[in-house]
C-alpha cells in the first residue's frame, strides 16, 4: 500500500514544491502580528482549497502572539492530532535576502525546514489517501502561532485539543530524518539577588554584595547539572550593579534548565528551593518555572513509533529513533499520557540557520509514509 501512496505523492512532486514554495514565500516572524495574521488568512485559504471545507472550525485569539485555528475534518474512528505551527525565527525582509530555492534536491528558504514543510506533508497525506479511496482517521489538526517563543497562548488549546484522540503527529522537522520518541522538559527561570550598597573604597564592610551573592549562586546552580541524567543547568546571561566603587545592591541571571525525566524536574524545583543568601542581609529569589514539561518515551510512544517504523520499512526505509534536548508543542500532549510521535516533518537540515534546507526526496517520502500511518490509525 505505501509504495503506491509513494507513487501517487511522487507524481504530485511540482504541486508539492509550489506548496511549499508559496508557503516559504509568505513570512510569518514570531513577534509580528500583522504578518502572522496574513500567513494564517493564506493557510486557511489553501487548507479548503486541498481538503474541502472541515467538519468544523475553532478560532482562538492569540491576544499579541499569533491567533490559534483548530480544524476538525471528518474520518473513521477518535481523531489524530496533528500540531503544525506556522510562525517561524525569521524577522520580516528575510526573503529579500534568501528567497525559496531549489537546487536538486535541496530545498531552501526561511522556516521551510522549521517547519513549513510539515504542514504540506500532512496536507498531501490526507490526499493521497483520498485519491487511492483508503479510509482516514477522524483529523483534529492545530495551527498555532507561537510555538518558537514558547506556546504562550496556544498551549491551553492544545491540551484541550487532545481530548479523545487516539494519538499525535506532530509535523517538526526529524533529526537527520530519525523521528522524536522523547525530548527534554524545559525550564526558564530567573534568580534575582539584592544587597545593600555602600562606598566600595570607604565602607566596604557596610555593604553586602549582591553580585557576590549571584556569583554564588550560579555556582549552585550550575553544580544542579547531570550530564548522565540528561540535566543541564545553564545561567546565560547575568547582569548586576552600577559602578566598579560600589558594593552592588541588586543583581540577576536568566537560567535554562533541560531534563529528561520528571524525576530530575523534581530535583531542580527543590534546588531551586534551597538557594538561599550567604549574607543575612542579602536576599536570593529565583522566579519562573517549566516552559515545557517531559515529553519520555513511554509505552504508547513506543507502540506508535512501531507503527510508523513497520510502514517505513515497506517502503524500504529503515526509520530510527531519537531524543532530543530541544522541547516542541508534543511534550504538553505527551505530559497528559498521550502517545506522540514527534518529528514527523521534513528530511533535512538547519533549524534557525541560514542553511536551513529540505531535501526534496524526503518531502515525498515521509508524505507517503505519514498517509500509511494515518491510514492505519483508521483502523
Amino acid at each position: 500500500m505505501i509504495r503506491e501512496l509513494h507513487e501517487w505523492v511522487r507524481t504530485h512532486r511540482d504541486d508539492l514544491l509550489d506548496d511549499v514554495a508559496t508557503y516559504v514565500g509568505i513570512e510569518t516572524p514570531s513577534d509580528d502580528k500583522s504578518a502572522l495574521d496574513h500567513g494564517l488568512s493564506w493557510v486557511d485559504g489553501w487548507l479548503r482549497e486541498r481538503l474541502g471545507s472541515p467538519g468544523t472550525v475553532r478560532d482562538v485569539d492569540g491576544g499579541p502572539y499569533g491567533d490559534i485555528k483548530v480544524y476538525d475534518f471528518p474520518g473513521a474512528g477518535e481523531p489524530v492530532l496533528l500540531l503544525c505551527h506556522y510562525d517561524t525565527v525569521w524577522p520580516l525582509g528575510t526573503l529579500a535576502e534568501w528567497p525559496f530555492t531549489v537546487d536538486g534536491d535541496r530545498a531552501t528558504g526561511p522556516g521551510i525546514f522549521d517547519m513549513k514543510s510539515g504542514l504540506v506533508h500532512a496536507v498531501w497525506a490526507l490526499r493521497a489517501l483520498d485519491a487511492a479511496g483508503l479510509a482516514r482517521p477522524a483529523v483534529r489538526l492545530v495551527l498555532n502561532g507561537d510555538e518558537e517563543i514558547g506556546s504562550p497562548a496556544s498551549r491551553p488549546v492544545i491540551e484541550e485539543a487532545a481530548a479523545g484522540t487516539r494519538a499525535t503527529l506532530v509535523f517538526e522537522a526529524s533529526a537527520d530524518g530519525a523521528v522524536k520518541t522523547a525530548r527534554k522538559g524545559v525550564g526558564l527561570f530567573r534568580v534575582r539577588t539584592t544587597g545593600v550598597e555602600a562606598h566600595a573604597g570607604l565602607d566596604p564592610a557596610k555593604g553586602a554584595s549582591a553580585v557576590d551573592e549571584l556569583a554564588r549562586a550560579v555556582l549552585a546552580l550550575h553544580g544542579l547539572s547531570d550530564p548522565d541524567a540528561g540535566t543541564t543547568v545553564n545561567v546565560g546571561v547575568i547582569s548586576g550593579g552600577t559602578r566598579q566603587n560600589v558594593i552592588a545592591g541588586a543583581a540577576s541571571g536568566e537560567i535554562d534548565v533541560r531534563v529528561s525525566s520528571a524525576a530530575e524536574a523534581a530535583r531542580i524545583d527543590a534546588g531551586l528551593a534551597a538557594l538561599t543568601a550567604h549574607d543575612s542581609r542579602a536576599t536570593v529569589e529565583v522566579t519562573g518555572g517549566w516552559n515545557r514539561p517531559v515529553m519520555e518515551r513511554s509505552d504508547a510512544i513506543a507502540r506508535l513509533y512501531e507503527l510508523a517504523r513497520e510502514e517505513a520499512a515497506e517502503l524500504g526505509v529503515t526509520l530510527r529513533e531519537c531524543s532530543v534536548g530541544g522541547a516542541s508543542d508534543g511534550n504538553f500532549v505527551a505530559a497528559l499520557g498521550h502517545p506522540v510521535l514527534d518529528g514527523f516533518g521534513a528530511v533535512g537540515d538547519g533549524a534557525h540557520a541560514r542553511h536551513e534546507h529540505i531535501s526534496v526526496e524526503g518531502m515525498l517520502e515521509r508524505t507517503a509514509l505519514a498517509a500509511a500511518v494515518l491510514h492505519r490509525l483508521a483502523g
